[in-house]
C-alpha cells in the first residue's frame, strides 16, 4: 500500500513550513507537483522553490502532472466540482502508478492546510486502491491574514464564522456572529451586502513577498480592494486573497 502524505505548506512562503513538514518531505520517495496551465505557472514554480529550499535528500524525486480545468458548461456548481474532483483523482492515480514501488511514500504539497476549504482529502478518498493518508498541518491563509494585520481572529468571548464568497453572495451575512472570514471569493461578494457600519481587513498573497493588505470601513475600502485585486491578478496571472468583515451591532 502506498503512503500519501498531504503536506500543508502555508501560503507559499517556505518559512511557513513546520519542522514536521520539512522532515516529511525529506523522508518521502516522491513529491507530486501539479501544473495549472500557463496563467498559473507561478504556483508550480512556488512549489518547486519550496522543494529546492528544504530538500536535502538527493533520492527524493519530483514528479509533475497537469491538472484539468472545471467544465464551465455544467450549470450546477456542486456537480461541476464533483466531476472536476473525479478527473483530478484519476490523474492522481495515474501519477501514483508511475512511481517505482507500491510501497513508496508520496507527498502532495497543499496550499494552507488540508482542513480548511480545501478538497485534497475528498479527492484522495476517491483513489482506488486507497492509500494510507497522513496529514501534515500547515499555516492557513486565515492565519496569514490576521498576522499581516496584527489582529485577533475573534472579538473578546465572541464567535466568528468562516464562510465563502459564494455563500455571502447567495445567502447574505451568516447568522450568529458579527465577525466573518470570507475565503474563495473571486467576485468580491462584499459588494452584495449593505456596507455601512462594517470594517474590513483584506489581504492578497498573505505571508508571501508580494503580500498586499488593505483595511478600513467597507464602504470606503471596497472600491480600492476591487481595483487593487484586478491589478494584482493581471500582474501575476493569479490571485489568492481573503478578508475579514466585522459588523457593528
Amino acid at each position: 500500500m502506498k503512503q500519501l502524505f498531504l503536506v500543508g505548506i502555508g501560503t507559499g512562503n517556505p518559512e511557513h513550513l513546520t519542522l514536521q513538514a520539512i522532515r516529511t518531505l525529506n523522508e518521502v520517495d516522491v513529491i507530486l507537483i501539479p501544473r495549472k496551465g500557463e496563467s498559473k505557472a507561478e504556483l508550480a514554480e512556488l512549489r518547486r522553490d519550496i522543494c529546492s529550499k528544504v530538500l536535502t535528500n538527493p533520492l527524493t524525486r519530483i514528479v509533475e502532472f497537469d491538472l484539468p480545468t472545471r467544465d464551465a458548461a455544467l450549470p450546477d456548481y456542486v456537480q461541476r466540482v464533483e466531476n472536476w474532483h473525479d478527473r483530478i483523482a484519476h490523474i492522481w492515480a495515474e501519477a501514483l502508478a508511475q512511481t517505482h514501488s507500491p510501497k513508496e511514500k508520496v507527498a502532495l504539497l497543499v496550499w494552507g492546510d488540508p482542513s480548511l476549504y480545501d478538497s485534497t482529502l475528498r479527492i484522495a478518498a476517491r483513489l482506488t486502491p486507497t492509500p494510507k493518508i497522513t496529514v501534515i498541518p500547515g499555516i492557513t491563509s486565515l492565519q496569514g491574514l490576521t498576522a499581516a494585520h496584527a489582529i485577533p481572529l475573534n472579538d473578546l468571548a465572541a464567535p466568528f464564522t468562516v464562510t465563502t464568497g459564494r455563500q455571502l453572495r447567495d445567502n447574505g451575512w451568516p447568522a450568529g456572529s458579527n465577525r466573518i472570514a470570507v475565503m474563495l471569493d473571486g467576485e468580491c461578494s462584499f459588494q452584495n451586502i449593505p456596507q455601512q457600519n462594517i470594517q474590513v481587513w483584506w489581504a492578497a498573497y498573505a505571508g508571501m513577498p508580494q503580500e498586499t493588505i488593505l483595511s478600513g470601513s467597507l464602504a470606503q475600502t471596497s472600491p480600492l480592494i476591487i481595483e487593487t485585486r484586478k491589478k494584482l491578478r493581471a500582474k501575476h496571472g493569479w490571485i489568492m486573497d481573503i478578508y475579514i468583515l466585522e459588523r457593528t451591532p
